[in-house]
């Protein structure tokens, strides 16, 4: 009971699911700071309950739902219960969400989702399914999995995303303000000098700020910092190095920040990275169990139980990963 009651995560890449990330997660006094992704996030809540600001609003998810977030949109995360949350995540790039959307779906423009939170234990399950694929080194079941879940989702919850186009004066001195701030990441200006430079006011500066991008200046370099960071992990820097190119002052402030936007430390998150790729070729990973911090634990995500109450009798992947749905036709 008390190992239950840990909190424990674990993010990485399948090799063959190019620019995929994945997460298993248990947290339960985690707070995610306001942050966006590059990708689109596909949480499947198996037990507890996320709460998370989007959109102007807290809004919520339990098991059997999912909580989900377009690219470049802020949002927080938090427990929403004593005992936290837990959860399995996808996080593919937009560019397949588009292809998978132009291939079974009749979406025009950008595909997105329409609302943050859908309650469907059917695509939760399937969600785990392409986890426990990825572990097994099922490259067909993962891909035709992930395929099939985004597809449903798209179906049942997908619209077209807005353009997003600069016309006010103050949606050009933001954007203006944002190519400061990545040209000079380690170095950045004050709010009152980066305003003079673009012949504004510090407070006209902060307001364009947060009604273009949803976040104040300073919030948006550090999530901006963590995206570099993460590309630099990825290509091998060590995150000492990676620190210092993006601009916080030691490592540690690396660590911090990181955990709070990415939900695990970045040596961590660079360990697996490497593990995709030392171990193309070799042998997969148990079904049932997972990584976390070198360690390996039962996994958990779903349940025998839960798969029973929230898979439906027809239609169902099978428990070897093999789906009977196709990606042109899942359920709706």
């Amino acid at each position: 009971m008390a190992e239950s009651r840990k909190e424990r995560a674990r993010h990485w890449r399948y090799d063959e699911l190019p620019g995929v990330d994945l997460l298993r997660a248990r947290y339960i006094r985690k707070t995610f700071v306001r942050h966006t992704h590059e990708n689109f996030v596909i949480a499947a809540i198996a037990d507890g309950v996320e709460v998370f600001h989007h959109g102007g609003s807290d809004v919520s998810a339990g098991a059997g739902a999912l909580a989900l977030v377009n690219p470049d949109t802020p949002h927080t995360g938090r427990a929403g219960v004593p005992e936290g949350w837990q959860y399995g995540a996808l996080y593919p790039p937009p560019e397949v969400v588009a292809a998978i959307a132009a291939e079974t779906t009749t979406l025009r423009g950008t595909p997105g989702f329409a609302t943050p939170v859908l309650d469907d234990p059917y695509t939760v399950h399937l969600v785990h399914q392409v986890l426990r694929a990825t572990d097994e080194g099922n490259a067909l079941a993962a891909d035709t999995l992930l395929r099939v879940a985004v597809t449903r989702l798209l179906r049942l919850n997908g619209g077209t995303l807005p353009r997003r186009e600069v016309r006010t004066a103050g949606a050009r001195t933001a954007a203006r303000a944002r190519a400061v701030l990545e040209e000079r990441m380690a170095d950045p200006p004050s709010l009152e000098r980066l305003a003079a430079e673009l012949g504004t006011s510090p407070f006209a500066l902060l307001r364009a700020f947060r009604d273009t991008y949803g976040m104040p200046p300073h919030t948006w370099l550090t999530d901006a910092r963590v995206r570099r960071a993460r590309r630099l992990l990825d290509e091998g820097t060590a995150p000492s190095e990676a620190a210092f190119t993006v601009g916080f002052t030691d490592q540690p402030h690396l660590n911090r920040h990181f955990s709070r936007i990415v939900g695990v430390p970045p040596g961590a998150y660079q360990r697996e990275r490497k593990n995709v790729q030392d171990a193309r070729g070799g042998p997969s990973v148990p079904s049932g169990v997972w990584q976390w911090n070198g360690q390996k634990h039962s996994q958990t995500y779903p349940t025998a139980e839960e798969r029973s109450r929230t898979a439906p009798s027809s239609g169902t992947p099978s428990a070897s990963g093999s789906p009977s749905d196709s990606p042109g036709s899942p359920s709706a």
